[in-house]
């Protein structure tokens, strides 16, 4: 069975996001995945400096905060979840943080080549371009390093938590867990 990592990105533990995560780790669980969660927006994590000096120290990154505990689970994931609420068209600041430390894998060789991926995303606004902002930076990002992206699933209209009861966000986070191939 396959490792997953789970990077949370919203600060509501009770809204939709987290909802549509439950349901994708409940499945993936009951298929003998394990899973490794971690929620950003709870987690100290300064911005990327762009200093390279990536794994030139004890971590990846020479600064102390908590990426460096992100690190092993992900170069040791068969799988990537990135579960976030639309924040102004993009990625709220606490997970772009720690997606934007993924620069140390590339300074310092980490090889990401062939690992599974998706999105799971929901904003309150009812067009789909809404999502173009964060939908751009997952698939630019996941495909620099190489990721295979298996699933974008992206939910508009959910403002308040339990609003995603009234969509198919739940079952289709399900579903993405069901279909995976680790």
């Amino acid at each position: 069975m396959g490792k997953i990592v789970v990077l949370t990105g919203s600060p509501r533990r009770k809204g939709n996001t987290f909802a549509m995560v439950d349901s994708f780790k409940e499945a993936a669980l009951s298929k003998g995945h394990s899973i490794t969660q971690f929620d950003t927006a709870f987690m100290r994590v300064a911005g990327c400096r762009g200093c390279d000096k990536c794994y030139s120290r004890e971590g990846a990154c020479i600064y102390r905060h908590e990426f460096n505990k992100v690190v092993e689970p992900v170069l040791d994931a068969d799988f990537i979840l990135i579960a976030a609420p639309v924040y102004w068209y993009t990625f709220p600041a606490q997970v772009k943080a720690v997606i934007d430390h993924f620069y140390a894998f590339c300074v310092g060789g980490k090889d990401f080549k062939g690992k599974q991926c998706a999105l799971i995303s929901c904003c309150a606004e009812e067009t789909p371009e809404t999502f173009d902002g964060i939908r751009f930076a997952f698939e630019k990002t996941m495909q620099y390093l190489q990721c295979e992206i298996v699933d974008e699933i992206l939910i508009p209209g959910v403002t308040s938590p339990g609003d995603i009861k009234q969509t198919d966000g739940e079952k289709r986070a399900e579903g993405l867990a069901l279909s995976l191939k680790l």
